[in-house]
């Protein structure tokens, strides 16, 4: 019998209990929601503009302002089904699901602000990049470290 991880996120047949879920950290959400909210903001005053002086600028500032909110909503609607879970034998974060056994390499990379990003590829080739937006990321880093031989770049 298989068991769907979206219905029961706690328990996977393969990867045993889950330890801890990471979503995307709370700061990166809040920012997402203020530009959505600042676009919409702006989208209505030019909508106001363009009925009250009846200039095309208005509507074409205004179409501007729906589409940073439409693509703002759309990747607030992707991120949240980016979770990391890490079970007991091993993790899953999007469609990369695989046991610490699986996974044949590690590798941390660091960007100029000194943020973390840990690539993993499985026996597979196939690979995920763990991006430091995700919550509580510091104790995601612990985990993979001590199940993972790490290469660092």
């Amino acid at each position: 019998m298989q068991i769907d991880a979206r219905s029961e996120p706690g328990i996977n047949a393969d990867l045993g209990r889950a330890v801890s879920t990471h979503p995307t950290a709370a700061v990166f959400v809040q920012r997402a929601a203020i530009v959505a909210l600042i676009s919409f903001v702006f989208f209505l005053l030019m909508l106001i503009g363009f009925s009250i002086r009846q200039h095309f600028g208005y509507f074409l500032l205004a179409s501007a302002f729906l589409v940073v909110y439409l693509f703002t909503m759309f990747g607030w609607w992707v991120q949240k089904r980016s979770v990391l879970t890490i079970y007991e034998n091993g993790l899953s974060y999007k469609k990369f699901r695989n046991s610490w056994s699986d996974i044949a390499a590690a590798e941390e990379s660091a960007d100029a602000k000194g943020s973390i990003t840990i690539k993993l590829t499985d026996n597979k080739r196939r690979s995920v990049s763990i991006p430091p937006t995700l919550d509580r990321y510091d104790r995601v880093v612990q985990q993979v470290r001590a199940n993972v031989r790490i290469d660092n770049s």
